[in-house]
């Protein structure tokens, strides 16, 4: 009965997030997200996550969780990566190339501008306290994502357990990245494959 249960729910999720974004809404999100973003990557997955999950309901929050792991295992910037990954996702390979130019246009020109007089814009009181005034107010969007994908990352119960050693590993022993989503993958292969023996 519980399984039956479980299959119930987990299509009526799938019909949820079943709709795919058109490649001309991919273009238009990301170009907001290059232009209006603040504080670096996980400020755009923060965005991601209010639109695509809450708002649109495309993705799950699993799904994006997922595709933000796999963006910062990869080389390169992870919003980058994720950009590309999440655009994949919808519309394929033009999709991809559409979420990633979409979102380093607004900062490319921007910075061109900046550049051409850089020196002015460094010594300028008016803006550096702008800038730091945009950093605070951006620390609780940023504090606001990772708590809502918090309870999605936790599937079973000894991904807590994983948690801990692995923030025990960085913290004390200096664990490279790298060691730690490998650790990651293999715990959640061994978990996972436990919980799916446990149901049959």
């Amino acid at each position: 009965m519980k399984k039956n249960e479980s299959d119930i729910v987990e299509k009526k999720i799938s019909s949820n997030i079943s709709r795919k974004t058109s490649i001309g809404t991919l273009f238009t999100d990301f170009l907001k997200f290059g232009l209006f973003t603040f504080g670096g990557g996980w400020s755009i997955v923060a965005q991601m996550e209010k639109i695509y999950v809450e708002d649109r309901k495309v993705v799950s929050s699993h799904e994006l969780l997922d595709l933000t792991s796999v963006g910062r295992s990869l080389p390169g910037t992870m919003i980058g990566n994720i950009a590309i990954l999440f655009g994949y996702s919808q519309q394929g390979i033009p999709g991809a190339l559409v979420s990633l130019f979409a979102m380093i246009l607004p900062p490319f020109l921007v910075l061109l501008i900046v550049a051409s007089c850089y020196t002015a814009f460094r010594t300028n009181f008016w803006v550096a306290s702008a800038m730091s005034g945009i950093r605070c107010a951006v620390v609780p969007i940023i504090l606001t994502a990772a708590l809502k994908m918090f309870n999605g990352a936790f599937k079973f119960p000894p991904c807590y357990f994983v948690t801990v050693i692995c923030v025990l590993l960085y913290v004390f022993f200096n664990v490279s990245c790298v060691y730690l989503v490998i650790f990651g993958a293999v715990c959640g292969l061994i978990i996972s494959d436990f919980y799916a023996r446990k149901e049959v």
